[in-house]
């Protein structure tokens, strides 16, 4: 069939180095609402068979850039390739490869869970249907319920049974968590690594949830400011970025000069330098000279995510 299977979950929103092919292929990609430019001029190539996680803060237009990506909003300038063609509109056979899973899914109230999954499997050439069983009854779906009876979570547990059942080469996720309770979370991620095992299979992630990237041992694309300003695997972030702690008794003014500093602030008797790339033997000699004991910590994705966002 040639109908948008997409169209039935969303609502009336510098590159890793991995020999991989682009899935996904984004150049001077723009994109603004009245007179805010949401995306500016961004470039972004996502390679085949990683989990990359999409951190950004609060209106930073990730809703905005994945429904680009998927030609589900219109761009303003720029292009978008999808496993190597133009994405010009959201329809066609590449759209059977790709699973959605939108921050809501509000559609079909008056649908029966198991109409609305029959009647989304029809636009589908792979359906997992041992798959979906086995999620509904996990989930505790009930599917002779209304849409519209269902709670906000239960309807997030739907999206997502719908998202993973054609067995997608690229899978996209707007905050899929964010109405779920904690087990059903695990439930959630124990399905996507499992996804994940087979070849070629490519996640786009967006959320606020680092715990979950980490155990998905995620790349990392960073938006900001309109553009994403790189991707890198979790392993290299924990590597190259470190925090610096400088204490001495007379305290500080402000924080001293460090080599690769991105960020620096004065805590108490404590300056706290967020630095890339770090050489020890500058940073112990400017310790000397300071007067200062020194430590050096591995920050967390959420503390790199909160200095660098």
């Amino acid at each position: 069939m040639s109908a948008n299977p997409l169209a039935t979950t969303v609502p009336s929103p510098m590159p890793a180095a991995h020999a991989m092919p682009a899935v996904l292929q984004v150049r001077g990609l723009e994109k603004s609402f009245k007179q805010r430019q949401v995306l500016k001029s961004l470039d972004w190539s996502v390679p085949s068979g990683r989990v990359i996680g999409l951190l950004g803060r609060n209106g930073a237009g990730k809703t905005t850039l994945l429904r680009c990506l998927l030609g589900l909003s219109p761009i303003d300038g720029g292009g978008v390739e999808l496993f190597g063609e133009p994405m010009l509109e959201p329809g066609g056979e590449r759209m059977h490869r790709i699973g959605f899973v939108p921050q809501t899914f509000d559609l079909f109230p008056w649908m029966k869970v198991r109409a609305y999954l029959d009647f989304t499997a029809a636009f589908y050439a792979r359906w997992n249907r041992e798959r979906v069983e086995r999620l509904l009854a996990n989930w505790e779906l009930d599917v002779r319920q209304k849409i519209g009876e269902l709670s906000q979570g239960q309807r997030q547990k739907l999206a997502i049974v719908r998202a993973i059942a054609p067995d997608p080469d690229l899978l996209v996720l707007d905050e899929p968590v964010a109405s779920l309770d904690p087990q059903a979370r695990r439930a959630f991620m124990n399905e996507l690594l499992t996804l994940m095992r087979a070849p070629g299979k490519t996640v786009i992630f967006s959320t606020h949830i680092t715990a979950d990237l980490e155990r998905a041992d995620a790349d990392i694309a960073l938006l900001r400011d309109g553009r994403i300003q790189f991707t890198r695997p979790l392993a290299e972030l924990r590597e190259r970025f470190k925090r610096v702690v400088l204490a001495r008794p007379e305290g500080w003014t402000q924080a001293p000069m460090v080599a690769g500093s991105l960020k620096s602030h004065v805590q108490g008797d404590h300056a706290i330098v967020l630095v890339e790339d770090p050489c020890m033997d500058s940073l112990h000699a400017l310790a000397t000279h300071e007067n200062a004991t020194m430590h050096v910590e591995t920050p967390t994705l959420e503390d790199l995510f909160v200095e660098l966002a």
